[in-house]
């Protein structure tokens, strides 16, 4: 899921992209896909900026539990998430042995004292709802969107399962060739993925963020239950954990099914998150790959940049460096490259901030028909050279800030996304009122800072951290 805080999830309620989707496979950040000016809501008028974007309501639980209410009244639906505050990056290090967070994840469907293997699922489907769970470096998460009659039920599995797991044996092993296979399906068979996987292994040489959500291939076989249970007893408890609930609900409705089913469950001292800083190295790193399934050659450029815990006013104006280059076929460099110059097809950029740790910035461009990558690198960095020594457009800035905003005042009309938003926020380390006052710190960002923040970190000529540059292109012709 993307946004740091926001920039991902609203562009999935955006563009219309599932919200249920499974865990991340390569990145935390998904790229955004570029859209047309005209498929984009219209913005509202420039002074409307909320107070609050959710008007979410939070308590917390005499066991520590943090619990979430964010009101929306148009159905009698709710969503019903329990975000945990761990994931991949806080499996041990060093053991030969990783995927342990995810394989977890995929456990937890496959029983517990009060019910079998896959029950729950269906229990849910019976009642007209649907449920899933995906798991990042920083978080994993399980949700269930339900009528709201039903709510009770599923949070009283979910309780039962925060602290009863119990997989039968043949279901462990079992579900190991699932998540083998599925790494299969979604990393090892797709050339950009496989890719990626290993540019951010570069890009992240000694932090976790560097291993693979999945788990490394190798590696993968050799989980065993033992694994698992020490990863669930060490970090699934209700103080390391986040209930939010959406749709038809009030706080006052909601405190007591919250005390009941989750607030009897005892809490317990949890580790403190370790995450590595990654040493700055003197000389960038280019990597090359073939592949016989890409037809045209990918340009990509990745580069560490501070996540929001760590410098808030750059990650802000990161944000809006990627809208302003990522915000749709009306930007100046898509209409630079792709329309006037030809040079690409399509750019992307993607900002992940939204770690406990340090976040990345990744380029993302197609070549078009006999364009070397090279000369679209050069093109590229011609344009960032522009940026930095002329600043950007007068309206550039605005216009990614109105569009940034617009989505946040559309996001409203979901019960899923604002649970999702929220959830991903306070999981990974950020405060309610990071989420809620989003627009007013966005719309706060000068020109002058988010020329400063490409300058410091997307220099082509003297980044803050040297890039990882990766090139990836079709066979050899012979």
């Amino acid at each position: 899921m993307k946004p740091v805080l926001f920039s991902c999830v609203l562009l999935a309620l955006l563009s219309g992209t599932a919200l249920a989707s499974p865990e991340p496979s390569t990145q935390l950040v998904a790229k955004p896909t570029q859209t047309s000016q005209s498929a984009q809501p219209a913005p509202p008028p420039a002074q409307i900026i909320p107070d609050k974007v959710f008007n979410a309501e939070t308590f917390t639980l005499k066991n520590g539990m943090q619990v979430v209410v964010i009101p929306n009244h148009r159905a009698p639906v709710v969503t019903h998430m329990v975000w945990y505050k761990v994931g991949a990056a806080d499996e041990p290090q060093g053991d030969g042995v990783s995927g342990a967070a995810h394989f977890l994840e995929h456990l937890m469907f496959k029983g517990s004292n009060a019910i079998g293997p896959g029950e729950l699922s269906k229990l849910v489907r019976s009642l007209g709802g649907e449920d899933n769970a995906f798991t990042s470096w920083d978080f994993t998460a399980y949700f269930q969107s339900i009528s709201k009659t039903y709510l009770p039920t599923v949070m009283a599995f979910e309780a039962d399962r925060m602290v009863n797991i119990a997989p039968p044996a043949d279901q462990v092993k079992s579900e190991l060739q699932v998540i083998i296979e599925e790494r299969r399906q979604r990393t090892d068979n797709d050339p950009q993925a496989l890719f990626s996987e290993q540019m951010r292994a570069v890009l992240f040489n000694t932090s976790p963020y560097g291993i693979p959500v999945l788990g490394w291939r190798d590696e993968m076989p050799k989980l065993k239950w033992e694994d698992m249970l020490a990863y669930y007893k060490t970090w699934y408890a209700p103080n390391n954990a986040i209930l939010v609930v959406s749709g038809d609900i009030t706080a006052d409705e909601l405190k007591p099914l919250a005390e009941k089913y989750y607030g009897v469950l005892a809490s317990r001292p949890v580790p403190k998150h370790i995450r590595a800083e990654v040493p700055d190295f003197p000389a960038a790193e280019t990597m090359v790959m073939r592949h016989e399934d890409i037809r045209q050659p990918v340009f990509i450029r990745a580069w560490r940049a501070p996540g929001f815990l760590q410098d808030r006013t750059t990650s802000y104006a990161l944000q809006v460096l990627e809208n302003v280059i990522s915000g749709g076929a009306s930007t100046h460099l898509y209409q630079s490259l792709v329309v006037k110059q030809k040079l690409a097809t399509n750019i992307d950029m993607s900002y992940d901030g939204d770690n406990r740790g340090t976040g990345s910035i990744w380029i993302y461009a197609t070549s078009a028909p006999g364009v070397s990558l090279e000369k679209l690198q050069a093109a590229i960095e011609k344009e960032f050279r522009d940026y930095i020594g002329n600043g950007f457009a007068p309206d550039e800035i605005t216009r990614a800030k109105t569009r940034m905003i617009s989505g946040a005042v559309y996001a409203r009309d979901s019960v899923s996304g604002p649970a999702m938003v929220i959830g991903q926020a306070l999981a990974a380390g950020a405060t309610l009122n990071d989420v809620e006052s989003w627009p007013q710190r966005i719309n706060a960002v000068t020109p002058e800072e988010v020329q400063n923040a490409l300058k410091v970190y997307l220099n082509p000529d003297e980044p803050k951290h040297q890039p990882v540059t990766g090139y990836l292109l079709p066979p050899e012709t012979k």
